[in-house]
């Protein structure tokens, strides 16, 4: 059964760090795009961070870069977002992404359920 679950989420202070991760299981990520959303209550989802397969090739929302950082462990089959200096704003649900689009066959997308980021004073 293929499966994102984050963990790491919380109640964290402004200024405060959380690190996010996200373990996957019945694939592997090692040929997947993985990215970060969040989603903000009334807002809509937006992607955050992704990072390509290898971890070469890494994008950052322009309101994340700078204070958070994603990577990946394919060998743990697992993905993380260390979120330094956190805001108010930063406060959302986070999801994990899974994205492969072969040029032949089928695309794969997958989701995690998500986790709470709250940042409050």
């Amino acid at each position: 059964q293929v499966q994102l679950v984050e963990s790491g989420g919380g109640l964290v202070q402004p200024g405060g760090s959380l690190r996010l991760s996200c373990a996957a299981s019945g694939f592997r990520i090692s040929t997947y795009v993985m990215s970060w959303y969040r989603q903000a209550p009334g807002k809509e989802r937006e992607l955050v961070a992704d990072i390509a397969t290898t971890g070469a090739s890494i994008k950052y929302a322009d309101s994340v870069k700078g204070r958070f950082t994603i990577s990946r462990e394919n060998g743990k089959n697992t993905v993380y977002l260390q979120m330094n200096s956190l805001k108010p704003e930063d406060t959302a649900v986070y999801y994990c992404n899974a994205l492969r689009i072969p040029i032949f066959g089928q695309r794969n997308d997958y989701w995690g359920q998500g986790a709470q980021v709250t940042v409050v004073s």
